[in-house]
């Protein structure tokens, strides 16, 4: 529960918070214009700050570090598992935060010991850490602890707008992953939340997998991961020249290796002129197309008009129109002919590049051969060949293992498959162990929206082979208030089921911005509902609202909005209005 937030900023609208329902109602005057949109009234100021005093990031763009807020401190005093609490953070230094604890259980801090009533600075992070430990049990020894904090399940208990936290019920932020959603679904549902840490490692290999299959079809990656049938084609074949080589070596002859090396040294030579031939042709043709090119070029007109003036012949507009024509005729034929000895040029110039390259290739080769050619004796001819056998023994060695990793691969996705389906299986025994709590929660979510609509809707746990899936079903759900009322039965099923568990803030926060859209019916019913809930299970209830967004039916004839209206009312229709007391750019 919170009990009042304060801060040392003079015109700071200073809050007092009861149990149950708390109305925060921001007065919209009509002449408001954009600038004050900005932080006009300060409902979600009221927000930010509650965040900023709980852990969230202060970045260098935080309303809390702008100059007007930055040197000033704000406080808010809360209760946390049966203490009073009283937290203090400056925009100026939001790394560390001063707390004062009036009867502290545990330290929040082990290097740091509380006394009674004692006040102290701890990090930030060390504050978070204590948090987690408090509200949700999340201690870092535990592997699935570590990879959730407090940060990523307060706001659940307290949407902000501005991070897209009104999307979807179990979507706080526009960037959150289906491990995450999955996560605190769990976990906020009382589930066991270690088999989705082992779906979401099923996951990192599946996309490990799916990558180097990827970049094995990448042109780049061929030879690093090519298919295994590929991988076998080229160990049969680098196995059988190993053979054939220690057979060669095994019945070495003088006579016959060099026989064999002088033949294929003069193909080489045969090969190389040949090469060299045809490129001193292409080389002459492009000198033959160069010329060309420079030679074309259409008739000028005027030559033509200058040349019948000279002969005392006038010509008509009609017979220079017709030599005009003629003339782009011309161009046109000329531009095509360009082009085409342009295109003959390349294929010219890109023969003879082709054939250099295989004639640096054949070159290297006729060196090698002469090398052994004159060698000088069997004995270097034999150890030259002993090399070449150890060099493919080592190639057919790398083949072998390539072609185990390969296979590997190729069967980690069947291996993926049978894991995923024992986590599959263990998560349907699992619900099937908890099916008491999972209906809680079914119940819970159907009876919240049976209360604002005629029909109930559906929260659906399913497992499934990527692990569980939570849906939520109300009629009429493709439009933007019912998606909001979504999200506001899923956030009273949670703060109710976690309350009785013993766990959690104990007070959720609503922003305005979860009623737009929303029939003003529904709103009173969704205000009516949370101050029963909140009154019923012990917690507290704040929500904020414009003054012109308050219904004016829906509610019970027993029911008194304006007794839980919050004695400080926000407007925006004066520059002192605000949560703030002042408005800044």
């Amino acid at each position: 529960m919170i009990y009042e937030i304060t801060s040392s900023l003079p015109r700071f609208k200073s809050m007092s918070f009861k149990r149950g329902l708390n109305v925060i109602l921001a007065t919209k005057s009509e002449n408001a214009h954009d600038r004050q949109s900005r932080n006009g009234a300060g409902k979600t100021s009221l927000v930010e700050t509650i965040h900023f005093l709980l852990g969230a990031k202060a970045e260098p763009k935080s309303v809390f570090r702008t100059d007007p807020l930055k040197e000033h401190s704000f406080s808010m005093k809360l209760d946390i598992n049966g203490k009073n609490v009283i937290v203090t953070r400056r925009g100026a230094n939001p790394n560390k935060v001063s707390i004062k604890v009036e009867a502290l259980g545990r330290p929040v801090a082990k290097e740091h010991p509380r006394t009674n009533t004692e006040e102290t600075q701890i990090s930030n992070e060390e504050w978070k850490d204590y948090l987690g430990k408090e509200y949700f049990n999340l201690d870092k020894g535990n592997n699935v602890s570590r990879k959730v904090n407090f940060r990523q399940l307060f706001p659940y208990f307290a949407r902000r707008e501005k991070n897209g936290g009104f999307v979807e019920p179990l979507q706080h932020t526009s960037k959150l992953s289906i491990y995450y959603k999955q996560l605190a679904g769990s976990i906020l549902l009382g589930l066991d939340e270690r088999i989705v840490g082992d779906f979401e490692e099923l996951r990192k290999q599946g996309k490990l997998i799916s990558a180097l299959k990827k970049a094995a079809k990448g042109e780049a990656l061929k030879s690093y991961v090519p298919s295994s049938a590929s991988l076998r084609s080229e160990l049969m074949m680098t196995r059988a020249k190993v053979t054939q080589l220690k057979e060669r070596v095994a019945t070495f002859r003088v006579v016959q290796e060099y026989e064999h090396l002088e033949l294929e040294a003069n193909l080489i030579t045969q090969e190389i002129s040949s090469l060299n031939e045809e490129n001193v042709l292409d080389l002459e043709r492009i000198k033959q197309l160069e010329a060309s090119l420079l030679l074309e070029a259409p008739p000028e007109i005027k030559h033509l008009k200058q040349t019948y003036e000279a002969a005392g012949v006038l010509l008509g507009n009609t017979v220079t129109e017709r030599f005009e024509q003629v003339q782009a005729f011309h161009q046109a034929v000329i531009r095509n002919r360009k082009s085409h000895l342009r295109a003959e040029l390349d294929d010219a110039r890109n023969r003879i590049r082709i054939r250099k390259e295989n004639r640096a290739k054949a070159e290297e080769r006729r060196t090698k051969i002469m090398e052994i050619l004159s060698s000088g004796g069997a004995l270097e001819h034999f150890n030259k060949l002993n090399e070449e056998v150890a060099r493919y023994e080592a190639e057919l060695q790398t083949l072998k293992q390539r072609l185990a990793d390969a296979s590997k691969l190729e069967s980690a996705k069947s291996e993926l498959d049978t894991e995923r389906n024992k986590l599959y299986i263990a998560l349907q025994n699992d619900y099937r162990e908890r099916d008491g709590i999972i209906e809680q929660a079914v119940l819970s979510f159907a009876g919240l929206s049976k209360a604002l609509y005629e029909k109930a809707g559906k929260l659906t746990v399913t497992p499934t082979l990527n692990g569980p899936e939570f849906s939520f079903d109300i009629s009429g759900q493709k439009s933007k208030g019912i998606q909001n009322m979504q999200i506001f039965c899923f956030d009273l099923m949670v703060i109710d089921l976690v309350t009785k568990r013993g766990t959690g803030p104990r007070f959720l926060i609503h922003d305005s911005h979860l009623f737009d859209g929303v029939d003003e019916r529904q709103v009173a019913r969704a205000i009516q509902l949370g101050a029963n809930h909140s009154k019923e299970n012990e917690y507290q209830y704040i929500v904020t609202l414009n003054s012109d967004a308050v219904p004016n039916e829906g509610f019970d004839r027993a029911f008194n909005f304006e007794d839980y209206l919050n004695e400080v009312n926000l407007t925006d229709a004066e520059e002192t209005g605000g949560l703030f007391g002042l408005r800044f750019d």
